[in-house]
């Protein structure tokens, strides 16, 4: 698959906006999100909330979508990956609107978190991304993970990983 850029995104989006006319919110996460944001770093796939197994009419439009612009697009059930931060919700990033369709980023701590936990280079590119534009608090984050390491168990976290790859980041501040 090629890389994805700003505008194949919103090509993509609007696409899906016009091929599903009932009102919907669309979570966008991961490289393809952030690269909404501004982040430079390359990406192959567009990423979005969802479960992969139970789709639903929004994701079976995004799936003929995806298949028909040749793009690598894929449902995250971030949910299950990592505990949802406090206040989650009302920190989504607006993106804007496709036809019925509100496009979100998610919770910039949630992305975060998430990147932490896998801890590839480019994750930790990508949280160092966050803060630099002041969409993370290094502070507030500290806290995200702390209460998240609370919940390890129940998420298949590491919080030895997830505490080395924090520190990684904040050597590079």
């Amino acid at each position: 698959m090629a890389e994805i850029t700003v505008d194949r995104v919103r090509m993509f989006l609007t696409e899906v906006g016009q091929q599903y006319q009932q009102p919907a919110l669309l979570l966008l996460l991961g490289g393809s999100a952030l690269c909404l944001l501004g982040s430079t770093r390359a990406t192959l796939d567009i990423d979005y909330v969802g479960h992969d197994l139970h789709k639903d009419d929004l994701q079976k439009v995004i799936d003929q979508v995806a298949e028909k612009m040749q793009l690598d697009v894929e449902a995250v059930p971030i949910d299950e990956f990592v505990p949802l931060p406090e206040d989650a919700q009302a920190r989504r990033l607006p993106f804007g609107e496709f036809g019925a369709i509100e496009v979100s980023i998610l919770d910039p701590y949630t992305i975060a978190l998430s990147k932490l936990d896998r801890g590839f280079d480019t994750d930790l590119e990508d949280v160092l991304f966050l803060l630099r534009q002041g969409l993370v608090q290094v502070g507030q984050l500290e806290r995200v993970v702390e209460t998240a390491i609370t919940r390890a168990q129940e998420f298949d976290l590491d919080p030895q990983a997830i505490s080395e790859h924090l520190q990684a980041v904040r050597d590079q501040l």
